[in-house]
């Protein structure tokens, strides 16, 4: 009687499974780490204005309201409304320079107070330079 050795005969094969959960863990990972540019997702309709435009803007620090009333300071959004919090956003993203411009950019259908609550946490940190930003007039 002769009995089969059917160990020599089996076919290497490579199991995916391992290599899968790897591929979802570098997938969740990537997902995680990627920063989004909060400008990007923010749809602001600037007032209209005539002017002449600024060449300079790569020194000065952003101030962003959008329509609801919420405060970006730079790239960082300020979580609350009030003066208190702006003012925190403000004296960490400005640092100790207070001569430095201070680019401003309401949305046209924000409310006046929000605008306020700016300048007034501006000023309160002495900030003078503040640069408002409009959007050209429109062509009739």
């Amino acid at each position: 009687m002769r009995i089969r050795d059917d160990r020599a005969h089996d076919e290497p094969e490579i199991n995916l499974i391992p290599l899968i959960d790897v591929i979802l863990v570098l997938i969740i990972f990537f997902v995680i780490t990627t920063t989004f540019d909060a400008r990007s997702t923010l749809q602001l309709q600037l007032p209209n204005a005539k002017g002449e435009p600024i060449a300079d803007q790569t020194k000065s620090l952003s101030v962003l309201i959008n329509a609801e009333g919420r405060y970006f300071v730079g790239d960082q959004e300020v979580l609350r409304t009030d003066i208190d919090a702006l003012k925190q956003a403000l004296a960490a993203a400005g640092g100790s320079d207070r001569n430095r411009p201070v680019l401003l950019r309401a949305d046209a259908r924000t409310q006046h107070q929000a605008v306020v609550t700016a300048y007034d946490a501006l000023g309160q940190l002495g900030f003078r330079r503040i640069l408002i930003a409009t959007a050209p007039e429109q062509k009739k």
